[in-house]
C-alpha cells in the first residue's frame, strides 16, 4: 500500500506540478538514478551499458521520476537473466533528443503494447513481477509534458526496449505523431558506440 501511494503521488506531481526547465545532463541523471536503485541489482550480476547521453531542456526533478520508472523496469523484468543486460543510448536526430532503454528480459507480446502505458494496466501476473501498474503511465505523462512521446518494441523472452523523444529545441511545440520516426535498424545503425561495466 505504501508503494501504491507513493506511485500515485508520483503520477499526480507529473501530471499537476509547474514544471521547472533547465539545462539537464542526462548522462549525470542516469549514473545518479543507478546509485539509488542498487538495492535492487544486490547478488545480481547486470552488464549496464551507458551513454553517451545528450543534454536534454528539462525539469530535472520530474524528469528523474520517468528515469527511476524506466531503469526500475529494466532491473525488473530482467531479473531471471545471468547477466542480465540493460543499455542506455541517446542520440539526437530530426529536431529530437531520443532516449532508449533496453534489457534482455521477459519481454511482452507486442499485440499487448496498447495497454503499456496505461494507469494500473500490468502484462504479467502479480505472482511473476511486482507492481501496480502506474510506472509507465507515469513515464509517457512526463515525457508528454515536455513536449515528447514515449513507444516501445518487444518480443517474448527477448527483452525489451523503451524509448522516449524530447524537442531538441526547448521551444519546440508537442508533438503528436508515432514511433516512425526511427525505425529499428536506422537506430541500431546510427546509435553512439558504448562502453560496459559490471554490477
Amino acid at each position: 500500500m505504501s508503494h501504491l501511494i507513493d506511485d500515485l503521488l508520483d503520477f499526480s506531481r507529473a501530471e499537476r506540478v509547474d514544471l521547472q526547465k533547465g539545462s539537464v545532463a542526462l548522462e549525470e541523471l542516469v549514473h545518479e538514478v543507478r546509485q539509488g536503485l542498487r538495492h535492487l541489482t544486490n547478488g545480481r550480476e547486470i552488464v549496464w551499458t551507458v551513454g553517451p547521453l545528450p543534454q536534454v531542456h528539462a525539469d530535472r526533478a520530474i524528469l528523474r521520476v520517468a528515469i527511476v520508472n524506466l531503469l526500475s523496469n529494466a532491473i525488473k523484468f530482467s531479473r531471471g537473466r545471468t547477466p542480465a543486460q540493460i543499455e542506455v543510448q541517446g542520440i539526437t536526430r530530426n529536431n529530437e533528443v531520443v532516449v532508449s532503454v533496453r534489457d534482455n528480459g521477459v519481454g511482452f507480446d507486442m499485440q499487448q503494447a496498447g495497454k503499456l502505458f496505461g494507469v494500473f494496466e500490468r502484462l504479467h501476473a502479480k505472482n511473476e513481477f511486482e507492481g501496480n501498474g502506474i510506472g509507465l503511465a507515469s513515464v509517457q505523462r512526463i515525457i508528454q509534458r515536455h513536449g515528447g512521446r514515449t513507444w516501445a518494441e518487444s518480443s517474448i523472452g527477448n527483452g525489451a526496449t523503451f524509448w522516449f523523444s524530447l524537442p531538441a529545441n526547448p521551444d519546440s511545440a508537442d508533438r503528436e505523431h508515432g514511433p516512425d520516426l526511427l525505425d529499428r535498424q536506422d537506430w541500431r545503425a546510427t546509435a553512439l558506440q558504448t562502453g560496459s561495466d559490471r554490477l
